[in-house]
């Protein structure tokens, strides 16, 4: 285990859901409670992009514990082995120039679809920090607990009156939660994200007849009337989208049994394929955000086996998703991204306990965008030979955020409410640089520099005029 890191969540099967976050069959009967405690049914949906927006609907597919970037989207086949590993050959894509891992063919055939951003950087090699500055595109130095960007784009589309008539949730997560930080943050649990459960399961008659008898129960309880009616009229309007959710046609959303078999094949059986062919199904129908979290990426140890099942997966579902978005006529306005809350360190650990396996690093990483106004067939930003250090263009957490921001008609400058009354922009402004600092600094222990992460500011190169 990486002295860094205090957890026990390293295998791919760790349990990230919150009981709380989910709709399942059972919860039913308890959907009014649920919801007035924060289920989070924000008003819901079907929407043209904000004035001057390119996207209105963002993917985001997260890569939790940190994909190595040197293993993926980023590597260095000149490097010696301490650095490559067993992965001593890259590939070209469908762009000249442009090579990532010999285990992603399928992603390479696409890359005329999405630009690479390599000079990502934070310098954090804590989870809970990394996830944070990567899902709200803040700085934790700000001194407020941010939404994320999920949560943000849901209350921005409610303030400007875009989500009016919709049957579904704003912002969703597939298959789980990750549990690492609060996706509403200062927004309040009306912007907590909403994962299905198992909605993408078909309803068998039996469950649904019984369901609707206690449905019947509790109108008669209501019969009684409501003492506090502001209160109970959201319970019951947030009570409506869950039943809607449950027995109505809205649960067809989440139902990807309801594709062809070609399209169920070109995504895979994965939990990862399956969640991105999730993902397609909701943006289609409205849903602002979704995240799609794919487990096991945290690789101390052993890494080579692992990979070898994690990157097939991630090769597979990705590339589907963008190749099935750009034959819908989707991509256009669909933003996807995809990486992880940071990298893993340049050197290849063979030594016992690693046994192959690489660490935390948040001083350099690799991301990828594509869709929703960004451009394709581009890199930005560069690291040295051995995936040490961000050498050109450096790209911050809240350069990627102020972006997609821009793409979906966000003013990144623009203000948010916070119940403290205190000033919340869209995207905080970074931490000034402390006079006399170094740059890039060293990380500490704790697992943080405290030199403030070097910002190249809003992507404008791979934005689309």
């Amino acid at each position: 285990m990486n002295p860094l890191c205090n957890h026990h969540d390293h295998e791919a099967d760790a349990p990230y859901r919150r009981a709380f976050d989910l709709v399942t069959r059972r919860d039913f009967l308890r959907i009014g409670s649920l919801t007035i405690g924060g289920l989070a049914l924000a008003p819901f949906l079907r929407a043209a992009p904000a004035p001057g927006a390119r996207a209105k609907a963002v993917i985001q597919v997260f890569l939790f514990g940190g994909p190595s970037h040197t293993d993926t989207f980023d590597p260095k086949p000149a490097a010696g082995t301490d650095v490559t590993g067993p992965w001593r050959k890259a590939i070209g894509t469908n762009v000249d120039g442009i090579q990532i891992n010999e285990l992603l063919p399928g992603i390479a055939k696409h890359a005329d679809k999405y630009s690479i951003l390599r000079g990502l950087s934070h310098r954090t090699n804590g989870h809970e920090t990394g996830v944070y500055m990567m899902q709200t595109g803040t700085d934790p130095s700000s001194g407020l607990v941010y939404p994320s960007m999920g949560a943000v784009i849901a209350y921005k589309m409610e303030e400007n009156g875009m989500l009016k008539g919709r049957s579904l949730p704003a912002y969703m997560t597939v298959p789980v939660a990750l549990g690492r930080f609060s996706e509403p943050g200062f927004l309040g649990p009306r912007y907590r994200t909403f994962v299905p459960g198992n909605l993408s399961v078909p309803l068998k008659e039996s469950e649904r007849q019984r369901l609707q008898n206690r449905e019947k129960l509790l109108a008669e309880l209501d019969a009684f009337g409501h003492t506090q009616s502001d209160l109970f009229q959201e319970a019951d309007y947030f009570h409506d989208q869950a039943k809607e959710m449950v027995l109505g046609k809205t649960r067809e959303a989440f139902d990807i049994s309801k594709e062809s078999d070609a399209i169920r094949n070109l995504y895979g059986e994965s939990e990862f394929g399956r969640s991105c062919l999730q993902a397609r199904r909701l943006v289609e129908r409205g849903v602002a955000y979704v995240t799609v979290n794919m487990r096991g990426w945290d690789t101390h140890s052993n890494q080579a086996d692992r990979y070898r099942k994690l990157m097939p997966d991630l090769d597979r579902g990705f590339s589907a998703l963008l190749a099935d978005l750009a034959q819908r006529g989707l991509l256009d306005t669909t933003i996807v991204t995809c990486g992880g809350e940071f990298g893993r360190t340049p050197k290849f650990m063979t030594e016992p306990p690693w046994n192959g396996g690489r660490n935390h690093y948040g001083a350099a990483f690799s991301w990828i965008v594509a869709g929703g106004g960004f451009k394709g067939g581009q890199i930005v930003g560069a690291t040295d030979n051995r995936g040490g250090q961000v050498v050109e263009r450096p790209i911050a957490p809240w350069d990627l955020s102020a972006s997609i921001y821009k793409l979906v008609g966000i003013d990144p400058v623009g203000k948010l409410p916070h119940p403290g009354g205190v000033p919340a922009p869209v995207v905080p402004p970074p931490p000034a640089a402390k006079p006399g600092a170094a740059r890039p600094g060293k990380i500490s222990a704790g697992g943080t520099s405290d030199v403030p992460v070097a910002s190249g500011g809003i992507l404008k190169e791979i934005m689309k005029a």
